[in-house]
């Protein structure tokens, strides 16, 4: 075995085979890391507080105080489950698919079917594009996997702009932002002087001349809502006049977005986007957007939020303009946070049927997915989507007697039966929603795209 090379770390690791690489001290073997391997510096003890890495005994007390693992305050906005629904059915026991019987299987095929067959909603193909994209798109420097993202943001803009929401003067909350590159074009899309959309064009005030809001229409607002600490941000480069970009850490679950402060100042209209909000983060971002008391389900308790206004001191936060959110991961839901479950249990469906359609719905994608991927966590709200192309929590080949077809045809149906609860809910609390295929199948396999606007 080759010797640490000098001036560097002296512990062998062994699940990567080689020595730390890490710079020791003068007169040191070993790194700051892998102190305790050194006699002289068996005062080192694991942190209690993460006992991945180690800290002097001596040390102890200041260490806590500043500690990485530390337990921090929450900010003003965290509410802890404010968006999670009831607990209804929370107890459920999960089965997997490869444990039922064909018997089984069928008779959920069959309930299936028969939902479906009475939806009224149907999903149009719409590939729209925005010109702001337009040069990155034909850059040549830009890989396969960055044109992939470009098109789908390129064509999330263009659906943006089709309903009427691509515009100042409001706030864009990107739910699961990720690195931001969402927030990014709009805000590119919106920057020139020349598309600042004025009081006129809106047709909010009688007279332009004595307007006293032309100045908060031009404003925009950038609201990025991630549970992740994420490298390679691009929201902390922009510095343009009359932009405010903010982001906030906080898992969507936790989010009472009345509480924001950024949200509370102007009162801007909202706009919810996002751009493959994986499973039960889709229907989190629903009920953080429109969380007033009137956007409930039937017989769930009302959020605790802030104390009602009083009278004269007008609403807490600016009206809802629309949204559009690209799906994905249906097999990630989960019955508690899904905001369609009136509509289910409308179809005499409930809870067991719900989690095995759930599952069933990744047979639409599973079989197409390349062999060499690594497994997916568990995680039912994942909200970081770096990468929408995500693992089944179960293969396609773990059911026996189903063609490929056939399980690609129920997997695409069990989709659109969850979605269309989603709208279901959108509806009902006077939305006009639609599901829309809005980038190829080529580009990604999750191309079905959420939006919504006031009915009326």
């Amino acid at each position: 075995m080759a010797a640490a090379l000098p001036g560097r770390c002296g512990f062998f690791l062994e699940k990567k085979k080689r020595f730390c690489k890490m710079i020791v001290a003068r007169g040191k073997v070993f790194c700051g890391e892998h102190a305790t391997m050194e006699e002289e510096s068996s005062n080192r003890i694991p942190c209690p507080l993460d006992p991945k890495h180690t800290v002097s005994e001596d040390k102890l007390k200041q260490h806590l105080k500043k500690c990485n693992a530390r337990e921090k305050t929450k900010p003003v906005y965290y509410v802890e489950n404010i968006n999670s629904g009831s607990t209804d059915g929370e107890m459920l026991q999960q089965v997997s698919l490869s444990e039922r019987s064909r018997a089984e299987l069928h008779s959920l095929l069959d309930k299936l079917r028969a939902a479906v067959a009475g939806l009224q909603w149907d999903v149009d193909d719409s590939v729209l594009s925005h010109p702001v994209l337009q040069e990155e798109l034909n850059n040549p420097k830009n890989g396969d996997s960055a044109h992939k993202h470009l098109k789908q943001q390129s064509s999330l803009l263009g659906h943006l702009e089709a309903l009427g929401l691509l515009g100042r003067g409001r706030c864009f909350v990107e739910f699961g932002a990720g690195r931001g590159k969402l927030s990014h074009w709009i805000h590119e899309a919106l920057k020139t002087g020349d598309q600042i959309k004025t009081c006129e064009d809106l047709k909010t005030c009688e007279d332009l001349k004595t307007c006293e809001d032309l100045k908060t229409c031009e404003d925009l607002q950038l609201l990025l809502v991630e549970r992740c600490s994420t490298r390679f941000k691009v929201d902390g480069k922009h510095q343009d006049p009359g932009v405010q970009f903010e982001r906030l850490q906080v898992d969507i679950q936790h989010l009472d977005l009345s509480k924001v402060q950024l949200l509370r100042q102007k009162k801007l209209p909202l706009v919810g986007v996002g751009k493959h909000l994986c499973g039960a983060a889709t229907d989190l971002a629903l009920r953080c957007l429109l969380g007033s008391p009137g956007f409930l389900e039937e017989g769930e308790p009302p959020p605790k939020r802030l104390k009602t206004p009083e009278p004269d001191s007008g609403p807490v936060l600016g009206p809802v303009l629309g949204l559009a959110v690209a799906l994905c991961c249906h097999h990630r839901c989960e019955w508690r946070h899904y905001v369609g479950r009136r509509f289910f249990l409308q179809n005499g469906l409930g809870a067991t049927e719900f989690s095995a359609f759930c599952r069933m719905s990744s047979w639409a994608t599973c079989g197409l997915r390349p062999a060499n991927r690594g497994p997916a966590s568990q995680d039912g709200t994942n909200q970081r989507k770096d990468d929408e192309e995500h693992e089944p929590v179960e293969e396609a080949d773990a059911v026996i007697g189903f063609l490929q077809e056939e399980r690609e045809e129920a997997g695409r149906l069990c989709k659109r039966l969850i979605d269309s609860g989603r709208l279901h809910f959108l509806e009902t609390n006077g939305f006009s929603s639609k599901l829309t295929r809005y980038v190829s199948s080529q580009v990604t396999l999750e191309n079905v795209l959420l939006t919504a606007v006031p009915s009326g």
